[in-house]
């Protein structure tokens, strides 16, 4: 698809509910770092398992040391996995249950795609090369 790879960049304060409500911690960016690169899977849309606004969420394949609300953050979005899709349950703790097992499957996924040569390449893309000066907090 031409229009792969999308770059964005810019963390702001999300939701809340990644981290909290299903272990699966996001960035999240408005609707629209150290230069480490690494594998991310991202929800961007109107989350109909919440119910709100459109927002992009970003989860990304890597354990951080410490929050990074505020630093900025690049993004490139090399592909598509699949539609939006709302989790149908009488029971909230099966949809919510449905909701983590739909997205660890994309994370999975995701971490196969990533590993194609088209998408290794991306790291070396100019986009990510940041000066050691503008990163904060060890990322």
């Amino acid at each position: 698809n031409s229009s792969f790879p999308f770059h964005c960049r810019l963390v702001v304060h999300g939701f809340g509910r990644g981290s909290k409500q299903l272990s699966i911690p996001t960035a999240n960016f408005p609707d629209a770092g150290s230069g480490d690169v690494h594998k991310m899977v991202v929800s961007i849309g109107w989350n109909p398992y919440y119910k709100n606004t459109k927002s992009m969420e970003t989860h990304i394949m890597h354990t951080f040391k410490e929050d990074f609300y505020g630093e900025i953050l690049n993004v490139a979005i090399v592909g598509y996995l699949r539609p939006e899709k709302n989790f149908d349950s009488f029971f909230f703790f099966l949809k919510r249950k449905s909701l983590i097992s739909a997205i660890q499957g994309d994370t999975e996924e995701a971490k196969k795609l990533l590993d194609l040569p088209e998408h290794l390449k991306i790291k070396e893309d100019n986009f990510f090369q940041v000066s050691k000066s503008k990163t904060t907090n060890g990322h």
